[in-house]
């Protein structure tokens, strides 16, 4: 555990910052706004992607000044490393979704992949409509599933992120702004 805690010292240290906590902040703010007039009549039910979208989704809900319901779900191709596998379901959301409008809210847009697969468990659980928002979306051509999320508050270059929901090896999601390692490691959450 002790080399672990090690090498999570040294990539706190070594890492860019590349969104200070306020930056992403007011980028939650401008989500909110973009949100409320298209879901503000719907009744929607936000849905937390867990684990990486608590903080985002915790910092959006005060900003979103109409009714609404709030359920989580935990879907992972991760699982503490540093690459996907294949989705592993955790726990599906305990309200029902059937013909209700369903706002997923996520931390990182990748590849898509795990996003992608999530929206479809929605629309199969009989959801009437389907939106996406992440806090940060990578900048790449390697999205794998055609699918763009609806609102996002910031981009980001191809690089591996951690803060603000984002993890490295289950560690530094509390960082207050997004950070990005300094060497190259492949692969993120989507």
């Amino acid at each position: 555990m002790s080399g672990l805690l090690d090498e999570i010292r040294r990539v706190q240290r070594q890492a860019e910052l590349l969104h200070s906590g306020e930056a992403v902040q007011a980028a939650v703010g401008r989500m909110a706004e973009v949100i409320t007039p298209v879901l503000a009549e719907s009744n929607p039910l936000v849905l937390c992607v867990m684990t990486g979208g608590i903080i985002p989704t915790g910092w959006l809900l005060p900003r979103l000044h109409f009714p609404l319901q709030l359920d989580y779900l935990h879907a992972t191709r991760y699982r503490g490393d540093t690459a996907g596998r294949e989705l592993e379901w955790r726990v599906r959301p305990s309200l029902p979704l059937r013909d209700r409008v369903v706002l997923l809210v996520d931390d990182i847009f990748d590849e898509g992949v795990t996003l992608a697969c999530i929206v479809e468990d929605c629309r199969a659980r009989g959801a009437r409509q389907v939106f996406t928002a992440v806090l940060v979306r990578k900048r790449h051509a390697r999205n794998r599933t055609g699918m763009q999320p609806d609102f996002v508050g910031l981009e980001a270059p191809d690089r591996y992120l951690f803060g603000c929901g984002l993890d490295y090896k289950n560690y530094l999601r509390n960082f207050p702004g997004i950070y990005a390692l300094c060497e190259p490691l492949g692969g993120q959450g989507e």
